[in-house]
Order: structure tokens, then C-alpha cells, then sequence
């Protein structure tokens, strides 16, 4: 069976650590490159982040360096969550190779027009990179075979009462790439919050693997939930989607982001039950079977190192 191409576009952060480590070891995916922007931490420390899992690994991806800042506002970054290193509570190995010498949204650009089939993006950050790219390189377009993200939120957000953190930290970008009528999935807050790790899984995973070992130690500092009350695992919905997306729930709905600046600004509008009756532009995940969840969970760590 042929491979998926894929882009993968993150902030790591614990859990986007998870979602990267699954996907280099699944053999459905054909990783491309792993560009980086700020959010979870600041870009330095992302793009460090992504080239000591790949030095931990040995894998020969390439690591693009992209956007410092959103659009338009101040960074706010999530150390409380992540740490300071963004990767708290494991000692990576030092990396082995540097990034591009590129921008990150440049390098994906590069791939997309050298390409011979449509890549999937796979964004697991602020959608800021993405967005540059659909508006600076409009001829592309036709090479993005479908963008699955994490970020949103069907009811309460994280960051603030009505906005998810990816939206919330560059509602403008969402803005675009919500708008750009291409193939769109988004994973929201809500699958994340329902696809919860307990502490005996995590207990097993301790001693199976290096990954294992990688996750105990890492999610020991996670604040997104707690090996009593259950880990949610955000970032990893979005790769478990790609391999098993029958496991989800999901409806084709109208979404828009809210970009004025009051106390719902980064806001997700995801209109359900079609009042505002415009037409859908979105495939949104409202469910997942968290017992196949955990199944997937499970068999994606035995898969790894």
C-alpha cells in the first residue's frame, strides 16, 4: 500500500512529542519534513525540540525553522503545561543535525511544488506557517491534498472561556486557513479531553520501550490532565485520525473564527445544527470510541523503539 505524504507542522510540547515519535514509526506515513513554529514554547526551543526526538530516533527528516511570532500579536507561550524546555521530565539526547537554513514556510513550499501527488498537512500548532503559505503561495494550493488539525473547541475553550490555545494564539491565521475552501478536518479540544491514558497503561508503558519510558517521564510534568484522573492526549487524536478515522464521529459543519478583539476573540463558531444555514467548509471530529482509542494508543507504543 502506498504511503501518505505528509507535513507535519508543530510546536512540540509533550503531547505533540507523542504524535511525532507515532508517526515516524508508522509505516502508512511518508513524513516529508516537520516544520516548527511558536506556541507551546518559544520557536528556538520548538525546533530544538523536533531535532532531538529525530537525534533520539536516528530518523533523517528534515527540521524547517518557521514563524517566531502570530500574525499579529504578542506570543503567549504555555511553559506551565510544557515545561520551560517545552519537553520537561526526559533528557533528550543532543541533536545531531541542525534545521534548514530556510523558513519553514518556504520549505514547505518547496516540497508541495516538487511534489508529483497531493501532501496532507498535518498541523498540530498555531496555524501561522500555514496560513503565510496559503497567502504568499497561492500556487500550491492544488497540492494540499487535505490539512487535519488539532485545534478548536465545540463548547469551552483553554486559553480563554470560549477559545481552544492553537486558535486562541493566532486566531487570524485560523482565520485563513479555515477560509481557504481546501479539505480541512479539525480534531477538537473535546476529542482530546475524551481520549484519556490512565496510570496503568502508563505504568505498562514504563518498562515496554524507550518510548514508553519517553512518555511516563514526560507526562509525569503534563499538566493536560493526570495519571489519576486520565492524560489527554490532544495532539495524538489528530495522527490517530489519519490511521483510523472510522473510529471518529463526524459531521461536515460551517465554521468561522472569531477575530475581533473581545472576550471571545480566537472563538471557533462551529455551527452544528446549521442556524446561520451557510455551507459547510469543514469536516469536524464530534466523537471518538475511547476504548478503540486506547487500543490504537497501544498498539502505536508496541510499534515503536
Amino acid at each position: 500500500m502506498e504511503k501518505e505524504k505528509i507535513i507535519i507542522d508543530t510546536d512540540p510540547g509533550i503531547d505533540d512529542a507523542i504524535a511525532i515519535i507515532f508517526a515516524l514509526h508508522n509505516p502508512k506515513f511518508d513524513i516529508k519534513l516537520i516544520s516548527t513554529v511558536a506556541g507551546n514554547v518559544d520557536v528556538e526551543k520548538t525546533t530544538t525540540n523536533a531535532l532531538k526526538i529525530l537525534s533520539e530516533y536516528k530518523k533523517d527528516i528534515p527540521v524547517a525553522k518557521g514563524s517566531e511570532s502570530p500574525l499579529i500579536n504578542t506570543l503567549e507561550t504555555c511553559e506551565s503545561v510544557h515545561g520551560n524546555t517545552g519537553m520537561d521530565g526526559y533528557d533528550f539526547k543532543k541533536p545531531i543535525k541542525s534545521c534548514l537554513k530556510n523558513h519553514a514556510v518556504n520549505e514547505i513550499y518547496k516540497i508541495l511544488k516538487e511534489s508529483d501527488t497531493p501532501i496532507t498537512i498535518v498541523a498540530l500548532a498555531p496555524l501561522t506557517n500555514i496560513a503565510l503559505l496559503l497567502s504568499l503561495y497561492k500556487d500550491v494550493k492544488h497540492k494540499i491534498k487535505r490539512i487535519v488539525l488539532m485545534g478548536g473547541a465545540i463548547n469551552r475553550g483553554n486559553s480563554s472561556p470560549s477559545a481552544e490555545f492553537n486558535f486562541y494564539i493566532d486566531p487570524e491565521a485560523a482565520k485563513i486557513v479555515i477560509d481557504s475552501k481546501l479539505d480541512i478536518v479539525i480534531v477538537p479540544l473535546e476529542i482530546g479531553m475524551k481520549s484519556l491514558i490512565y496510570k496503568d497503561d502508563c505504568e505498562k508503558f514504563k518498562n515496554l520501550n524507550k518510548t514508553g519510558e519517553i512518555f511516563y517521564n514526560l507526562f509525569k510534568h503534563y499538566r493536560g490532565g493526570s495519571l489519576q484522573t486520565g492524560l489527554k492526549m490532544y495532539d495524538p487524536t489528530v495522527i490517530t485520525y489519519l490511521e483510523k478515522p472510522e473510529i471518529f464521529t463526524t459531521q461536515k459543519v460551517f465554521v468561522d473564527i472569531e477575530t475581533t478583539k473581545t472576550y471571545v476573540y480566537g472563538h471557533s463558531i462551529i455551527d452544528l445544527k446549521n442556524k446561520l444555514n451557510k455551507t459547510p467548509n469543514v469536516t469536524i471530529c464530534t466523537d471518538i470510541d475511547a476504548n478503540k482509542f486506547i487500543e490504537w494508543f497501544n498498539n502505536s507504543m508496541k510499534m515503536c523503539e
